[in-house]
C-alpha cells in the first residue's frame, strides 16, 4: 500500500484538483483521495460501458423478438459482492490509519492554543507568553499541535495546503496537528457556516526557519516591538472589532460605530444615559452586555482575560483617536 500511496500522491501533484502539498500528512490524504477517485472513474466507465454494450447487443430488432430467460450466474454474483467488499475494506483500513495519524500529535510538538469566534481566529503560545496573535508563525519541519475551542458558535479550522481540518466547538477542546514542509504563507479558512460574515473568517499560517521563529517568539510574537500608537489599531483588527464596529461615522453595523463617539452621551437599552469615557470603553470590552446602547443587541463576547493592561490602554487610546 505504501508504493500505491507514493504513486497516487505523485500523480496528485500533477493535477488541478488540490493545492500543492505543504505538510507531511498531505501526501497520505491525497493518496487515499486519488485511490478512491480513480477507482470510481474505473467502475463508472466499466459499468456505463457494459450498459451501452448490452443496450446495443440486446436491443429489440423486430416485432417478434422475445427476451431470453436469464437464470443467473453464481460466479458473477459472488464476484460483484466480494470485490466491492474487499475494496471498501481497503478504503476503511487505509483511511482509519491516516485518521489516527492526523489525530495523535507526536511528543514534543509545539503547543498552540486556537480560539475561534465570529469572525476571526486567535492564536496563543503559552510557552512563550504570546496571546492574541492573528497570524501564526511555525518553524519548518517541526510538529505543531493545535488545541482549539470556540467562544460562541461552531467553527471549523481548515488549512488546504496542509490537508488538515477540525471543528472548533464551544465548551470543548479539539486537537489537530501538522508538520509543515515548505516555507511560505498558507491560508486558513472557516468551513462551517457561522453567521453573516462567515466568508471573512480568514487567517494565515507563515512557515519560517527555526531562527526566524525563535526571533519572533522572543519579541512577544511581534507585539513587544510595537509602540502604543501601533498596538491599538493592531489589537482592534486582531480581536475582530471591525466585524461589528465601523471606524467611520454614521456607518451602523452589528454594534455602534466608534468614530467621534468618545466624550459623547449615549442612550442605553434600559433608557438610562452614559458618557463614553475610558471607563465605559473598558467595561464594554470586559463586560460588554452590562450597558448596551439602545438599538443594538447584547451579542458582543467578553474579552476578559484575553487582553493585557498594555493592550487595553492602547485600544482605548485608539478608539479615542477616531474622529
Amino acid at each position: 500500500m505504501s508504493y500505491m500511496q507514493t504513486l497516487l500522491a505523485g500523480a496528485a501533484k500533477r493535477t488541478f484538483w488540490m493545492p500543492e502539498t505543504a505538510a507531511t500528512q498531505a501526501e497520505n490524504v491525497d493518496g487515499i483521495f486519488y485511490f478512491i477517485y480513480w477507482l470510481c472513474v474505473f467502475f463508472f466507465v466499466l459499468i456505463v460501458g457494459v450498459m451501452i454494450y448490452f443496450v446495443i447487443k440486446y436491443r429489440r430488432r423486430g416485432a417478434h423478438d422475445r427476451t431470453s430467460d436469464i437464470e443467473g450466474n453464481t460466479r458473477l454474483e459472488i464476484a460483484w459482492s466480494v470485490i466491492p467488499s474487499v475494496l471498501l475494506l481497503v478504503m476503511f483500513m487505509w483511511g482509519f490509519r491516516d485518521w489516527m495519524s492526523l489525530n495523535v500529535a507526536p511528543e514534543g510538538a509545539i503547543d498552540v492554543r486556537v480560539t475561534a469566534q465570529r469572525w476571526q481566529w486567535n492564536y496563543a503560545l503559552p510557552r512563550h507568553g504570546c496571546d492574541g496573535v492573528d497570524e501564526l508563525r511555525v518553524p519548518i519541519n517541526e510538529p505543531v499541535k493545535l488545541t482549539m475551542s470556540s467562544i460562541d458558535v461552531l467553527h471549523s479550522f481548515y488549512v488546504p495546503a496542509f490537508r488538515v481540518k477540525k471543528d472548533a466547538l464551544p465548551n470543548r477542546y479539539t486537537v489537530l496537528w501538522f508538520n509543515a514542509t515548505k516555507l511560505g504563507t498558507f491560508d486558513v479558512f472557516c468551513t462551517e457556516y457561522c453567521g453573516t460574515k462567515h466568508s471573512t473568517m480568514y487567517s494565515k499560517i507563515k512557515v519560517v526557519t527555526r531562527a526566524e521563529y525563535d526571533k519572533w517568539t522572543k519579541s512577544g510574537c511581534g507585539m513587544d516591538n510595537l509602540s502604543p500608537k501601533e498596538l491599538g489599531p493592531k489589537i482592534f483588527k486582531m480581536r475582530g472589532c471591525p466585524a461589528c464596529h465601523s471606524i467611520k461615522k454614521g456607518v451602523k453595523g452589528t454594534g455602534p460605530w466608534l468614530a467621534g463617539k468618545y466624550g459623547t452621551i449615549e442612550t442605553l437599552a434600559d433608557g438610562s444615559k452614559v458618557k463614553i469615557d475610558d471607563e465605559y470603553i473598558r467595561e464594554s470590552i470586559m463586560n460588554p452586555n452590562a450597558k448596551v446602547v439602545k438599538g443594538f443587541g447584547p451579542v458582543m463576547p467578553t474579552f476578559k482575560g484575553r487582553i493585557t493592561p498594555k493592550q487595553m490602554n492602547a485600544l482605548i487610546d485608539y478608539i479615542k483617536s477616531l474622529k
